[in-house]
């Protein structure tokens, strides 16, 4: 991948690849069109971490919001068809405006639009890295986005904070900076709790941190810290730092990328997923649930080994083969997810059979070792 130009004209080597996801809270007026201060101040903190060498992909929310005042609306729609619709005429104004504040910098910026289809499906997986991977090396800004126009699910329910992480690791980025309302993750509701402090630094993303995170989220964007926690955790497990900081912080993007003591820092794991184990982990949704015994859970977790129909217990789901599936233990808890071989029809025949009683053809491995993904 090429360096890019520093001030002065001199071409030197990138310093890193940071991912910077901003939401549309943070874009947006109390009446929920965009806010063009912080818009402009956005541009201009990714104009500074440009010149100081870094190369940056933009993951930006606000196609809605930017929709809403055009077509006359004060307040976001419920239902599907009018939010793509909203979406459909806000998405080029957001890009226009982001584009010619961008541009007076001499930086160039190009829209990426996509859906879960292009991670779901590896081959669209791997056009969307490479696409990304051949703007950086062009000296090109890509600017992401759920495709809203066409999508349903990620309108509803989604956030950009998930397709920031996935992001990530699919350009295999140095940092992740995830820009909110707030200074970072507290130990309580700062709105709340007075005494709630900032905390500074995690190790490792546990349940009792998801538990403080909690879910919130705001009347024009979808994501809460719960969501950014849930992303920093991604891309710990894709070797990429993590950190969570207020979108009006001074320098906040060029501090984050540069290791300064910004916000609330997610360390990435030192032991790392293969891009792709953290496809199957992250990006494929689950179709259904395996569920398995003592010691097939003790095989897969300890030893490594591929799921075979004599440790399976039940089936839960209407999945095909080679659909992803979570793998869960006697009581239900989530312990590995993987691509099965077998579907749930097919699982449910031989479960618990030994692989020499299986009837002739059936895959031995229900899951593979290399399609299987064990998580904490």
């Amino acid at each position: 991948m090429s360096g890019r130009r520093r001030a002065g004209g001199s071409l030197g080597p990138p310093a890193g690849i940071g991912v910077v996801k901003i939401g549309t809270s943070s874009l947006t007026t109390e009446r929920g069109d965009l806010d063009d201060t912080a818009v402009l101040k956005l541009c201009r903190d990714v104009g500074a971490a440009r010149d100081a060498g870094y190369q940056v992909v933009l993951v930006c929310s606000g196609a809605i919001a930017a929709g809403l005042p055009v077509l006359g609306l004060d307040r976001r729609p419920t239902d599907i068809g009018t939010l793509q619709a909203v979406a459909a005429v806000g998405q080029p104004r957001l890009m226009e405006r982001m584009s010619a504040i961008l541009g007076q910098r001499g930086l160039v910026a190009g829209q990426v639009l996509l859906t879960p289809h292009d991670f779901i499906q590896r081959t669209q997986y791997l056009h969307a890295r490479e696409t990304l991977e051949r703007l950086l090396a062009m000296e090109v800004i890509p600017v992401v986005n759920e495709n809203d126009t066409v999508a349903d699910d990620e309108i509803r329910y989604g956030d950009n904070d998930r397709l920031a992480a996935l992001v990530s690791h699919l350009v295999t980025a140095d940092t992740l900076v995830l820009l909110t309302d707030t200074a970072g993750l507290f130990t309580a509701d700062p709105r709340l709790d007075s005494q709630a402090s900032l905390i500074e630094e995690i190790v490792e993303v546990d349940a009792a941190l998801e538990g403080v995170a909690g879910a919130s989220g705001s009347e024009h964007g979808s994501g809460g810290m719960a969501s950014k926690l849930a992303a920093a955790k991604i891309a710990a497990w894709s070797g990429v730092r993590a950190v969570i900081a207020a979108a009006g912080a001074d320098d906040v993007v060029t501090g984050a990328l540069a290791g300064a003591s910004v916000g609330t820092i997610v360390q990435p794991r030192a032991t790392r997923l293969s891009r792709r184990k953290l496809w199957i982990a992250f990006a494929r949704g689950s179709a259904g649930r395996i569920v398995v015994d003592a010691g097939a859970r003790r095989a897969l977790e300890r030893d490594g080994r591929s799921l075979l129909a004599a440790g399976v217990r039940g089936v839960d789901g209407a999945f095909d083969a080679h659909e992803a599936v979570e793998v869960v233990d006697g009581e239900g808890r989530v312990f590995a997810k993987g691509l099965t071989s077998l579907s749930a029809t097919s699982l449910q025949a031989v479960a618990g059979q030994r692989t020499s009683a299986m009837p002739p053809g059936t895959p031995h491995e229900v899951i593979h070792r290399d399609d299987l993904v064990v998580l904490p």
